[in-house]
């Protein structure tokens, strides 16, 4: 009997670690799922879902321009217009130098944004749900306006009611 113990033990801890080996050798993949379903009375989001995350202004060595950052939007309320605007006013291009901020010009719909909302989609126009650009272009960089800019401007849309 201590003979037929004696086997079966070290022959157990040898399947137990032939199984650990196999262990090490599987492979996981950690999977986020998220799902943005908007209302169905009110939504303002780009159809592009990676926009706002890096957007670039190209600058144009020929004419001493940037290129425009442009978006575009799937926009609806039944309940009435859609406005916007830009937290704080529209937020400059900036480097660390105040005095060397390059001006930034927003706009939705063809509508320039300030810091208070103003209507950018009309009553009839939102009901249905419609497509419209948000436009951010820059003014044109002075000679001493050189180096590395960033931004990060926050559009807020709005629901307005019908009255």
């Amino acid at each position: 009997m201590f003979k037929t113990f004696a086997i079966a033990v070290p022959m157990t801890l040898l399947a137990l670690s032939t199984s650990m080996a196999f262990a090490a050798e599987e492979s996981r993949t950690s999977i986020n799922i998220t799902a943005d379903i908007p209302s169905k009375v009110f939504h303002a989001q780009p159809v592009d879902k990676d926009f706002g995350k890096d957007e670039k202004m190209q600058y144009l060595v020929g004419s001493g321009t940037l290129t425009e950052v442009r978006g575009t939007y799937d926009i609806q309320h039944t309940n009435g217009s859609v406005g916007a605007y830009v937290v704080g006013g529209p937020t400059p291009l900036f480097n660390g130098n105040p005095a060397l901020n390059i001006p930034l010009t927003y706009t939705f719909n063809g509508t320039e944004l300030t810091a208070d909302s103003q209507e950018v989609v009309g009553d009839t126009e939102s009901n249905g749900g419609m497509r419209a650009d948000l436009v951010i272009t820059a003014e044109k960089p002075g000679n001493s306006q050189v180096g590395i800019y960033t931004a990060n401007p926050v559009v807020i849309f709005d629901a307005i009611p019908r009255i």
